[in-house]
């Protein structure tokens, strides 16, 4: 039957990773497990899976080789290990975990059973990233400048407020960087390498009844000598698509959403305006600007595949293992420096 997959955790995003499961030839999810029952068939029913009443039962399923985990950010942990322990391949949600100690265990128990662990950060697969990714590679940018990574969005206070953990640390890890930007902070560092050190302010500024900043700004300065900033929050009507700017001395490209909205290199190649017109106007889904529901689920097929593709080759998949710790540790660093006034370097590894 190929690779089953098995689903932890029945919500919104867990929909997501049933559609892109169906879209894989091989591929076929087994089982689903929710800890309200009757949220587990009923989801079950709608992707054809078997409704698992306990962790354990979806874990002991034969035909189950990869758990999906897509529970609540902070509940990733224990699921994790026990998979790891049936000796199940782990495919988690972002963040990997809420803090690096978390993340850490995980990728230790990972290595420990000799299963595959990758993190959900499916905007690495899109075209215009890999396009991005694929022209700094080449040196087209010359010395790196600056790096920088937008994410304007807005949430209503009834986001908040339609589950007691979102807006926890416990939970969800923090607010709008953990939660909303981590695909934005785990595309920059892809894009221009590690960060170490960090200067940071934080707010909370426009919701009620969280824990976590729904406003966050900071400098960053580079492995590589470029300077960045990150802005994220969700306090901002009626949200933006999210932007990535990389700029070098020898050419600048703007990536926003899927759309690649600026391409200009001093030293220009055939390919060039075939990327500026291919990629400058793609379909957008709204990329979960206003609505956490407007994304597509193309990113996480094109993920999946590849992970598949590392379990038939034994070699890493592209957001294997420690990538899912980076973006965690830069945020650490970010909510450090908010918190105590002070610039926080980090290892460059």
């Amino acid at each position: 039957m190929g690779v089953g997959f098995g689903i932890v955790g029945c919500g919104m995003i867990a929909k997501f990773h049933a559609r892109a499961i169906q879209e894989i030839s091989g591929a076929k999810l087994v089982a689903c497990y929710n800890q309200n029952f009757e949220k587990a068939k009923i989801f079950a029913e709608e992707f054809g899976a078997i409704a698992c009443s306990s962790l354990q039962q979806l874990l002991e399923h034969a035909d189950v080789d990869v758990v999906n985990i897509c529970t609540p950010s902070g509940a990733h942990l224990q699921p994790g290990l026990a998979a790891a322990r049936a000796g199940k391949h782990l495919l988690i949600e972002k963040p990997l975990e809420v803090t690096t100690r978390r993340c850490d265990q995980l990728i230790e128990a990972c290595q420990a059973a000799r299963v595959q662990l990758a993190t959900i950060f499916p905007s690495r697969f899109h075209d215009s990233s890999l396009a991005m990714k694929k022209a700094i590679d080449a040196g087209r940018f010359g010395t790196l400048a600056l790096a920088d990574a937008y994410v304007k969005w807005y949430r209503t206070q009834q986001y908040y407020d339609s589950g007691a953990w979102r807006g926890t640390w416990k939970l969800d890890g923090g607010g709008a960087l953990m939660n909303q930007a981590i695909h934005s902070v785990d595309l920059l560092l892809w894009l221009a390498g590690p960060v170490v050190e960090v200067s940071a302010m934080t707010a909370t500024r426009a919701h009620e009844r969280i824990e976590v900043e729904d406003v966050a700004v900071a400098t960053l300065r580079f492995a590589n000598g470029a300077l960045g900033t990150i802005e994220a929050s969700t306090a901002t009507f009626p949200g933006s698509l999210k932007r990535i700017e990389i700029a070098g001395h020898q050419g600048q490209a703007i990536l926003e959403e899927e759309n690649i909205v600026k391409w200009e290199f001093a030293k220009s190649k055939p390919m060039d305006e075939r990327i500026r017109k291919l990629l400058a106007s793609r379909t957008q889904t709204g990329g979960g600007a206003a609505d956490p529901a407007a994304i597509g689920h193309h990113g996480h097929r094109e993920l999946f595949k590849d992970f598949l593709k590392a379990l038939r080759n034994k070699t890493e998949p592209v957001s294997g293992r420690g990538e899912g710790r980076k973006a965690v540790a830069l945020i650490e660093a970010i909510y450090q420096s908010a918190k105590s006034g002070r610039r926080i370097k980090l290892a460059a590894g």
